[in-house]
């Protein structure tokens, strides 16, 4: 066989530990990755609520301001005392003190609805309202927000390729929106009424308005946080963005609409929070957003608000990524690097003790023994090399124990084989018989009614062979799966055994068996479970029945006297066994002896396995199906008893001797001619 190169294993064992460092090396960058993002979006999270929170106040505190600032002018006594020609000098005085964000101031005679004073030309900047503000003041009267008219002032939406790259959302692409100043968003008008005195009252005459466009930031450079600003009323339509073709249109029309109906809703239930956007910008750029909700200022309804978001893209929120991206591969370059250095270095003082182990476990089969490879440098070759000579020492004697399982599996198998052959054909036979009878009787074939009580009682008599066969099954599966329970109680053993005599009588005489019994006698007491022992004996006694065609069966009983050290499973409870001096007890021995067809010695011992019977021949000529014997041994030896066989051969009888511990002195000592020798002594088949 071709050996392997030294290096050749080094480039296995280069590859095996870049397979197992490399991927690992990977997981470690891609959760680093992770968590830092996942941290610079939570950065990102917080900095756009806040950003959106601090938006919604700055736009809510202009609003008031404007309102008040409006309402102050309206009121200036100035304004009540300077000539009408003298107005626009006034209004351009006016439009300088008020705050820079007013982007224009005009002053309407309600009479003629002409504009006679503006700091932004002629052309009126609202459409006053009819009969909104009362003709006639009183002194005492103040006016309050409540007397301010509000509108909005949409953009006048541009044309051009200009207006067609102000679509991405840094400051780059916004360059031009401090040249276009506020007219790319909307603008909130609001008119005040201004009363002159006449005479004791004060006569509605005029309308201060001013214009001032919404405070918004238009741009959102790479690395802000702060984001641009969105603004959007409570019915969806769009008030400011950067991008003024965006201005006036229902978020309905949006690509990404449910998300941007979700922040609506949530805003004005109140929330302050964070959510992605995909589809806000026509490029499709993935964009961070957090809202606010503030008081719509163009309104006088309670429950109305302006949704304000700080917008701002992911890649922009992201920025900070590309560094740890470059430091993290930097990393794994290095690390696997140092890999394959220490790869090189270790395969090669791994390689040549692993060669000569290899060398030694090839040659152990073919060769003979050899003394294994040991005094390496590294000590846990040392240890393989010793596993490595132990292991083969193991796999020699398993094998040897293998070639024995082996054997034992085959007869193993065999045995199932015949049993499940045997079991099929007893199951089969009884079932059959039951089909046939009750058929017979349900086509009322019978001549008369005793023919009809004769089926049905064949039937009968099958259903319960059926039923005993299936008993046996159940008995033999509780005791292997140890649930197999019994109720130990003081009887008579000959009362058990009269009972089972009685329940075999009529098929001894049906087959014109000879049947000698033990003359009556005292009790013989026993700690036992009557039905079970009253099976043991059924079991027996059907055995002997089924395979003697002519002859006799033999039942005695006798008492003998065994040393602690001979009785069965160890010595009995001094509570449960009569005890002589000496540590002696007395045993009750049960023989059932017949003259039929006898065992094998070589077969007498497996009968008591379960599934086991002597030949397939007698299986087939007298049935049965191999548990009685089996479950007989179980329940004498739970009993503390014993159940053994002896035949003599082929054709000479078989004698079963079954034994339990005597619970008291019997006076009882009973023996048949047939269990005694020439000499007086008792035979012994144990």
């Amino acid at each position: 066989m071709v050996k392997l190169g030294q290096s050749s294993f080094r480039r296995i064992l280069l590859s095996r530990i870049l397979l197992l460092s490399v991927p690992v090396l990977l997981v470690g960058e891609y959760v680093t990755y992770r968590k830092a993002r996942s941290t610079l979006l939570e950065t990102a999270r917080q900095n756009l609520t806040e950003s959106a929170v601090r938006k919604a106040e700055t736009i809510e505190q202009w609003a008031k301001s404007l309102k008040s600032n409006l309402i102050g002018a309206s009121e200036n006594s100035m304004l009540q005392s300077v000539e009408p020609k003298d107005y626009q000098k006034f209004i351009a005085q006016l439009g300088q003190r008020l705050p820079a964000q007013v982007d224009c101031l005009q002053l309407t005679n309600l009479q003629t609805n002409q504009v006679i004073a503006s700091t932004c030309g002629q052309q009126p900047i609202q459409s006053l309202p009819a009969n909104f503000w009362p003709k006639v003041q009183q002194q005492q009267t103040l006016l309050d927000d409540k007397s301010v008219y509000i509108s909005l002032s949409w953009p006048v939406q541009r044309q051009g390729k200009a207006n067609e790259k102000k679509m991405a959302l840094g400051a780059e692409d916004f360059s031009d929106a401090s040249k276009e100043g506020r007219d790319s968003q909307v603008s909130l008008v609001l008119s005040a009424p201004v009363y002159i005195r006449r005479g004791n009252s004060r006569q509605l005459s005029y309308a201060l308005s001013l214009q001032s466009a919404l405070p918004v930031q238009t741009s959102a450079p790479k690395g802000s946080l702060a984001g641009y600003t969105v603004a959007i009323d409570q019915d969806g339509t769009i008030l400011a963005h950067p991008n003024i073709d965006r201005v006036g249109r229902n978020i309905d029309a949006e690509a990404d609409a449910d998300r941007l109906k979700s922040i609506v809703k949530r805003a004005i239930a109140g929330g302050q929070a964070f959510l992605h956007l995909f589809s806000f910008e026509k490029n499709g750029v993935e964009l961070l957003a957090g809202y606010a909700a503030i008081p719509s200022p163009s309104t006088k309804q309670e429950n109305s608000k302006w949704i304000i978001l700080a917008v701002s893209r992911l890649d922009y929120a992201l920025s900070g990524l590309e560094e740890i991206q470059q430091v993290l591969f930097n990393l794994i370059v290095g690390l696997v690097a140092a890999s394959i250095v220490a790869t090189l270095y270790l395969s090669r003082d791994l390689a040549r003790p692993l060669e000569k182990l290899r060398d030694y476990a090839l040659k152990v089969e073919t060769e003979a023994p050899q003394a294994v490879p040991q005094n390496f440098q590294i000590r846990e070759f040392n240890q393989l090399s010793e596993a490595l000579n132990s292991m083969v020492q193991g796999l020699r004697s398993r094998a040897r124990e293998l070639e024995v399982a082996t054997k034992e599996a085959q007869v193993a198998n065999q045995l199932k084989n015949e049993f499940l052959g045997n079991i099929s054909h007893e199951l089969r036979t009884p079932l059959n018989g039951i089909i046939g009878f009750i058929q017979i009787v349900r086509d009322g074939y019978c001549d008369d009614r005793d023919e009809e009580m004769e089926f049905l009682q064949r039937a009968h008599d099958s259903s319960m062979q059926l039923l005993n066969i299936i008993n046996d099954i159940l008995d033999i599966a509780k005791i292997e799966a140890g649930t197999f329970s019994m109720m130990l109680e003081v009887v008579d053993i000959t009362q058990v055994l009269e009972d089972a005599i009685d329940l075999q009588t009529p098929q001894i005489e049906e087959k014109g068996l000879k049947l000698s019994l033990p003359e009556p006698h005292d009790p013989i007491i026993v700690h036992a479970d009557p039905e079970k022992l009253k099976q043991v004996f059924l079991n027996v006694l059907s055995n002997a029945v089924k395979f003697t065609e002519s002859g006799s069966i033999n039942i005695s009983v006798r008492l003998e006297v065994r040393n602690n050290s001979a009785s069965f499973n160890g010595s009995a409870p001094e509570s449960a066994i009569g005890q002589d001096q000496g540590g002696q007890n007395n045993w009750v021995v049960v023989t059932i002896k017949d003259t039929g067809i006898g065992i094998a010695p070589e077969h007498q011992q497996k009968l008591f396995q379960p599934f086991v019977m002597a030949d397939g021949s007698t299986t087939r000529k007298f049935g049965g199906n191999g548990l009685g014997l089996a479950i007989s041994r179980r329940i004498m030896e739970s009993m503390i008893g014993s159940i053994t066989l002896h035949s003599a051969g082929v054709n000479q009888g078989t004698a079963v001797m079954i034994s339990l511990p005597v619970n008291q002195q019997s006076s009882f000592y009973f023996h048949s001619p047939d269990l005694v020798t020439e000499k007086g002594n008792f035979k012994s088949y144990e």
